[in-house]
């Protein structure tokens, strides 16, 4: 009996000897078509090859698709254990022509996979085929399926449409007879929704083009779509008529009943099934980025996490169980699909986390349900308040309420919940309102209500579609932004990240059918990622689909810088203490500047010990792990909050950096840990180069560094490079004696500059070629004063304590001509600095050239003034001081 893994390389075996390429699963958040909440087809990956918007390296490929259907208009989650084949997690594996082969060799590979490689009964196949499509119908034939056993039907569930308009064509279907013994008759009878014919294959035929006028006309470019339940097929293959009998699923189901000591067939059994399909719903999820949300793709996610854990606690788990059971699945499914263990850990502390906080909230929920039930007639419906309050105060999805009053044969007023979340809304607008933001911020409130708040996909992509769900221009919504217009665009779904938590907005292209758009920024407003943006071609129009394209080489420079802080929070409390606590941070394009508590500027030998430790972790090459934990747990984990930022519920912990024995770190061995919502590289290395630029105050007890990463450290270094490269030359000496010989340089540079110093003052003193001055007796005090050039205001302190020397008693004012302007120094011996004051002096000598103050000693003063030209009136004003 063939596994599922051995059923899906087999399948994806066959094609690849077919001519066909492997392709990897995409991501369950759809990157190329904003209609779609999750991946539901393994179509929808090719969306564009099939349109001719793009092209690849091959014609023909094979995949098995991971796909979701749980919300919107693909959702199975009601049905989810209580039948034998829904599912809100499934593989679909299908082969793919994009121009290359058609209907013959579509329909030849499948018979010979079904009926040679997987060995099913050729008797017991029955197929479909559009009524119209006698081509499909005689390839059939000529394979060997008896007429009698190819069913023409004419509805559209063997029509396939992109659209309204676009791609189309016929499909054939292949059906298993699973015997007489099972009620239920062939496609097309009365008796079709019985289980006894059982679709196993769905082969779409892409040859027509439809227009608006009903008409179509032949595709230029004919292609396949196939898709197979692997659990469907598996089942066969298996002997089993239900899909949780597989072997797969019967391991999950097993693990549940394994760890809550129950029956896996007993009473639970219903519990156990929805269990094992929900535990791969929500790992597949989260390991594709989506993380539990009160909106949009994470509120879906928690929808199904509560249907699961309110399921666990129906088997008397009394702690939370679904984290215990993802070994179980990586075990299972992670050789096919490696994303599962690298977000192993991510995956369980979530899951624990969601349950854990659910828990305390579910039994005073039910008991609500209770008490609400008790006082209606048996078999009325909820009403609606009741249901709303289970949500607005307990966290219960509409869905969950339902699905417990399902065990209880009741419904639930929806029209009168639907009124309740509507009252609700209306209160949330006004209270926005009046909150004191910006005018124009509830705009953005009314288009969250309607439209919900964006789902970031940054994490894990930089390239992705979505759709123009509003425009704002001059603080009002309009429909259309026309070439040259700035323009506020919000979409259902963006890769661009939004500024918050020090790092700045993304900026990059939106295109859409009608036009371009330059986006210059990003911020978020009430849940809203608003695209601040230029439009430079044609016109942006609502509700149209665009391509959005994130600047890569200036978003990989940003998360560069960004997790270059992280390590560099790190080195800075391992180096001076654990003091230091983040006090703001700025995470751009061109350089990253951290701002943190310290009293004191860093010394030369800590910034080198910081700078080497940031770049010793860059090296490492470590991967770079995020998780989700409550705030409180993540600080017990001794991770470090970023300053100034708000924390919800739940918060994303981001670990960096692996510990050698060394030294104890955050969480065990991790280097760095943070609470941090930005975007990170993927490992340590991607950094590049770390270069401190340096430190400096930024207010008082906070110290701020700036640095540089990758390509701006690389360049930085390279211009220090070229200018020693440079200095060198200029001194004509190598790297290892340059040092050496600048000192030696600066000692002779020393050696004449007091030279020539001294030879100045020697010239000054003899008068400069002429007659030296002579000292003036006014009112009884000696007076020297000297207007003197070529000498600076450096030299005038020693010249006044020589001409004092040989004055044994007296006043000495020079005035040097410093370029135009008056260098002034006063001095006085000390025999009269009671009576006379230096410091006088020189004031009054300042504020006749232009000066102002001056000050000193009353033995030594010095000052300066604008104008030289009037150094005689300045002498004349020193006298005045004397009393002349």
């Amino acid at each position: 009996m063939p596994t599922l893994n051995e059923i899906r390389t087999t399948f994806l075996n066959y094609f690849a000897r077919q001519g066909h390429e492997i392709v990897d699963s995409s991501p369950l958040v759809p990157r190329n078509d904003p209609t779609l909440m999750f991946t539901n087809s393994g179509m929808v990956q090719f969306k564009n090859l099939f349109t001719g918007i793009e092209t690849r390296d091959y014609k023909r490929a094979t995949t098995a698709q991971k796909c979701v259907r749980a919300g919107g208009k693909h959702n199975d989650l009601d049905n989810v254990g209580y039948t034998a084949r829904h599912h809100t997690f499934f593989e679909m594996l299908g082969n793919f022509s994009f121009g290359d082969y058609f209907k013959d060799d579509a329909i030849r590979f499948a018979w010979e996979l079904i009926t040679r490689d997987f060995d099913i009964d050729a008797n017991r196949l029955w197929t479909t085929v559009y009524h119209t499509d006698d081509e499909a119908f005689d390839i059939w034939k000529k394979v060997g399926v008896p007429e009698e056993r190819i069913i023409r039907i004419a509805t559209s569930d063997n029509f396939w449409q992109m659209g309204p308009t676009g791609p189309c064509g016929p499909c054939t279907e292949i059906f298993f007879d699973h015997g007489p013994e099972i009620w239920g008759g062939p496609p097309g009878s009365a008796e079709e929704d019985g289980d006894r014919f059982i679709e196993i294959w769905n082969l779409v035929f892409m040859q027509n083009e439809q227009f608006e006028d009903g008409s179509m006309v032949e595709l230029d470019m004919q292609s396949i779509d196939t898709g197979m339940g692997l659990e469907r097929i598996g089942a066969l293959l298996q002997g089993k008529h239900d899909n949780y009998d597989t072997d797969l699923m019967r391991s999950l189901i097993e693990a549940s009943a394994e760890a809550t000591s129950t029956d896996p067939d007993g009473p639970g059994k219903t519990h156990h099934r929805v269990i094992a399909d929900h535990l791969r719903s929500t790992s597949f999820l989260m390991a594709d980025g989506v993380m539990p949300a009160n909106d949009g793709r994470g509120y879906v996610l928690r929808r199904i996490m509560r249907r699961a854990m309110r399921h666990a606690h129906l088997l008397g788990a009394g702690d939370p169980l679904m984290h215990r059971l993802v070994p179980a699945l990586v075990g299972k499914m992670g050789a096919a699909y490696p994303e599962l263990g690298r977000a192993q850990a991510l995956i369980e502390e979530t899951l624990k986390l969601e349950e854990t906080r659910f828990k305390a909230t579910l039994e005073r929920g039910l008991k609500l349900l209770d008490d609400e039930l008790a006082t209606l007639p048996d078999g009325a419906p909820l009403p609606g308040a009741a249901a709303f309050k289970l949500y607005d105060t307990y966290g219960f999805p509409l869905d969950l309420t339902q699905d417990a009053l399902r065990e209880r044969d009741r419904t639930v007023d929806t029209d009168g919940f639907d009124a309740a979340m509507a009252e609700q809304k209306a209160k949330a607008r006004a209270a926005w309102a009046g909150s004191g933001e910006a005018a124009d911020a509830t705009i953005w409130f009314d288009v969250a209500a309607e439209h919900g708040a964006t789902d970031f996909l940054g994490y894990d992509t930089e390239t992705a579609e979505g759709q123009v769900v509003a425009l704002v221009r001059d603080g009002a919504e309009t429909d259309t932004a026309e070439a040259g217009s700035g323009v506020q665009i919000a979409l259902n779904q963006t890769p661009f990240y939004a500024e918050a938590g020090g790092q700045v907005g993304d900026s990059g292209i939106i295109r859409t059918a009608g036009g371009v758009a330059r986006v210059t920024d990003t911020r978020k407003t009430a849940g809203v990622f608003v695209h601040i943006a230029e439009v430079t071609e044609g016109t942006i129009a609502c509700g149209e689909a665009a391509v959005l394209e994130v600047d890569h080489t200036r978003r990989t420079a940003i998360r560069a810088n960004h997790s270059a802080t992280h390590l560099l929070h790190e080195a800075l409390r391992r180096a001076l203490g654990d003091h230091v606590a983040q006090r703001g941070s700025l995470n751009d394009a061109d350089r990253l500047r951290f701002d943190f508590s310290h009293t004191r500027a860093l010394t030369g030998d800590e910034l080198g010990r910081v700078e080497s430790e940031v770049n010793e972790f860059i090296r490492q090459n470590s991967p770079v792990e995020t998780r989700i934990m409550t705030p409180d747990d993540a600080r017990a984990l001794g991770a470090q909050a970023l300053f100034g930022e708000k924390y919800g519920d739940e918060v994303r912990v981001v670990s960096m950096g692996r510990l050698d024995g060394s030294g104890k770190g955050a969480d065990g061995d991790t280097y760095s840990l943070e609470l941090c919502g930005g975007t990170h590289v993927r490992r340590t290395g991607d950094i590049g180069e770390f270069v401190l630029l340096g430190d400096s105050a930024s207010s008082a007890g906070v110290r701020r560094i700036e640095a540089l990463t990758g390509t701006g450290a690389h360049d930085h270094l390279a211009g220090l490079r070229a200018m020693l490269d440079a200095v060198q030359g200029e001194f004509k000496t190598t790297p290892d004696r340059l040092l050496d010989r600048l000192r030696a340089d600066q000692a002779k540079i020393r050696e004449l500059t007091n030279e020539m110093a001294q030879l100045r003052r020697d010239l000054a003193m003899s008068g400069g070629g002429a007659a030296a001055p002579e000292a003036r007796d006014i009112n009884g005090v000696p007076l020297l004063a000297q207007v003197l050039s070529g000498v600076t205001g450096k030299d005038l302190p020693a010249l006044i304590d020589e001409h004092k020397s040989r004055l044994g008693s007296g006043v000495v004012l020079l005035i040097a001509d410093a370029g135009g302007k008056a260098a002034v120094a006063a001095g006085v011996t000390d025999d009269l600095t009671g009576t006379v004051s230096a410091v006088d002096m020189v004031r009054a000598a300042v504020a006749v050239l232009g000066g102002k103050g001056g000050g000193g000693r009353p033995d030594m003063a010095q000052g300066g003034g604008r104008d030289v030209a009037n150094a005689d009136a300045a002498i004349k004003a020193a006298e005045q001081v004397l009393g002349g």
